[in-house]
């Protein structure tokens, strides 16, 4: 997955003559000083670094493609790029990281998690579009390389890989001392997919009468987390590890906002194939009304029926909490859909059983009609 590289032997001659050669020091004048400054001296370790990969070349492996070459430790990932697949290919690329929702792994210290938010963050993005997602090349940055560590993220990158079908083509650690504390990390990656030219979605196919179909988030996914923050750790002076009891299972306040984000790719690809699929919405920042918005033409309207569906009870918390309103709620949260479907009328039956047979909690939550191409929030929540 990653690669840690530096190199070494600074002060050795190119011929391999010249052996009483010193390094160049400031003040060239004087005497050296008799032991010089190395890299692990500044805080960064290249052991560590090499030591974090080889613990993840086995759940890298598991993401391999047919159409992966070579093996991790290049300066590049290879990826042919099977053309006689398709007419036109088109590829498709998005780039996310995970947020601050990244300072509650740390806090709890579970960190196998959050890859799985990082590769959703990206791949479900490239689906919208109808893009299959091929590989995925990630970046962490950490104040110290804990190969342990490292590797527990990793292994969660690779597992949403997996999820996602795609490979997990290569990567990069980079160890920031003084710039981050040893504990902190930063996550983000980079996904390239393909899709046939005149298969792309877009809000130029959506038309008045289609149905809009919701897809169950597993919960708040991976966006707002400043605001939760704020509203439940900060003034809301709560503790991670209490367990709430509208959570069910004995489920811990920590447990429930590191719930990895849902990874919709290949279930949106199977729907593409059995039905008649207009367009796609991924609900991350700006809500659902901010992201369904995004895959309207300007003269329709998407009615979207919040009656339909009662969202996660981690919501309710953040809102009582905060004293937060509607609006503010959903142009922040996914409020419990983290996919939308535009579909055909005729294909909405066969588009609701094609999801369901996949496991997806899937239903019909509004429909197109004329308009000015805006969303209508209509209803309201079950509550209770």
């Amino acid at each position: 997955m990653t690669h840690v590289s530096e190199r070494s032997g600074a002060g050795s001659s190119p011929s391999g003559a010249g052996n009483d050669r010193q390094p160049w020091t400031a003040g060239s004048g004087r005497q050296a000083r008799k032991r010089s400054v190395s890299y692990a001296d500044a805080g960064v370790s290249i052991e560590a670094g090499d030591r974090a990969v080889e613990l993840l070349k086995s759940k890298v492996k598991e993401t391999r493609r047919p159409e992966v070459m070579g093996d991790l430790g290049g300066f590049a990932g290879l990826f042919r790029l099977d053309t006689t697949k398709y007419k036109n290919p088109i590829l498709a690329s998005s780039t996310d990281g995970v947020g601050t929702k990244l300072v509650i792994a740390q806090q709890m210290d579970i960190h196998d998690t959050v890859g799985i938010d990082l590769v959703a963050m990206v791949v479900d993005d490239l689906v919208a579009c109808g893009a299959e997602p091929l590989f995925l090349l990630d970046y962490i940055a950490t104040g110290e390389v804990v190969p342990d560590k490292v590797a527990e993220i990793g292994a969660g990158i690779a597992d949403g890989c997996r999820y996602a079908g795609c490979a997990l083509l290569g990567g990069e650690t980079a160890e920031h001392p003084g710039v981050l504390r040893p504990d902190e990390y930063d996550i983000s990656a980079t996904g390239v997919g393909v899709v046939e030219e005149s298969e792309i979605l877009s809000s130029a196919r959506v038309e008045v009468g289609d149905v809009v179909i919701a897809m169950r988030s597993s919960g708040l996914h991976s966006n707002g987390y400043s605001l939760v923050r704020h509203v439940l750790l900060g003034a809301g002076r709560m503790r991670l590890d209490v367990v709430i009891d509208d959570f069910g299972r004995q489920r811990t306040l920590g447990e429930e906002l590191l719930t990895p984000t849902k990874i919709y790719a290949k279930d949106c690809l199977k729907l593409i194939a059995e039905a008649e699929v207009r367009a796609l919405a991924h609900v991350t920042g700006g809500g659902i009304p901010g992201n369904l918005v995004r895959i309207l033409p300007e003269n329709v309207d998407a009615v979207v029926n919040r009656s339909t569906w009662r969202p996660q009870p981690i919501f309710d918390l953040i809102q009582s909490k905060g004293r937060i309103e509607d609006p503010e709620m959903e142009a922040t949260f996914n409020m419990g859909v983290g996919m939308f479907a535009i579909v055909s009328a005729e294909d909405a039956d066969r588009a609701l059983a094609t999801l369901t047979g996949r496991g997806v909690d899937a239903w019909q939550v509004g429909e197109i009609i004329e308009g000015t191409g805006e969303v209508q929030m209509v209803g309201q929540h079950t509550r209770g």
